[in-house]
């Protein structure tokens, strides 16, 4: 792999625990829609952007999903805030020391299929809105993960090579799509409460907290 050149971090899941309020707030907004979302419908919200979220609901609802990807974007949104008021958001163990600790020695950015409100949402709990030059939200690339567009996309505006990244993950999709785009994938089990499948990452930590810089760097040099 040669010398890390960046770190990338998702989001939910990983830096914070909002992914079943997201789920909770979208559930909230196609109830008023008169629609029921099932265990599925919030299960996969865990790891997908609003992308492929969306093209679940319209495979099962149809035309009874009558609003659009934008206002369903929005409208969540708003919702998790009072979600979010009512549950409070779990920042994961570990994760602003580790955005500060790998920022301080490597470029860094956010890769989420969020939206960028929601992504406002979580960086504001974590105070650290500005740590962050390059953050893609579900609303920058065409295809979430599993697809690698996200974490491509990031590279190219960070300026470096995506075999010269290493990815911070927690969930299957998000996994896929580190490995897809060619780069090193470091899985955090604290964040996978619905127990997906990490063996595809090069390493499996228990927490933020294990993710030293040494660490980074033996694991890119094993990669190669």
């Amino acid at each position: 792999m040669g010398p890390v050149e960046a770190v990338l971090f998702d989001l939910d899941g990983t830096l914070v625990d909002s992914e079943r309020e997201s789920a909770e707030a979208m559930a909230r907004v196609l109830a008023r829609e008169g629609l029921v979302a099932t265990q599925v419908h919030r299960d996969f919200v865990i790891g997908h952007s609003w992308n492929e979220i969306y093209a679940l609901l319209q495979k099962d609802f149809g035309p009874a999903l009558r609003l659009s990807i934008g206002d369903l974007i929005g409208r969540s949104a708003a919702e998790r805030v009072h979600v979010i008021a009512e549950m409070g958001m779990t920042i994961m163990p570990g994760a602003v020391a580790a955005v500060r600790r790998l920022g301080a020695r490597w470029p860094k950015a956010i890769v989420t299929g969020s939206s960028r409100a929601e992504a406002r949402q979580a960086l504001e709990a974590l105070k650290v809105v500005d740590e962050f030059p390059v953050i893609l939200a579900s609303e920058d690339y065409q295809h979430g993960k599993p697809a690698p567009d996200g974490y491509l996309g990031a590279a190219a505006r960070l300026g470096v090579r995506p075999e010269r990244c290493v990815i911070l993950e927690d969930s299957r999709a998000g996994i896929a799509a580190g490995i897809a785009a060619g780069m090193t994938v470091i899985a955090i089990r604290a964040g996978n409460f619905a127990g997906q499948d990490q063996s595809a990452a090069h390493v499996i930590v228990n927490t933020l907290d294990d993710v030293t810089e040494a660490l980074i760097e033996s694991v890119a040099q094993r990669a190669a």
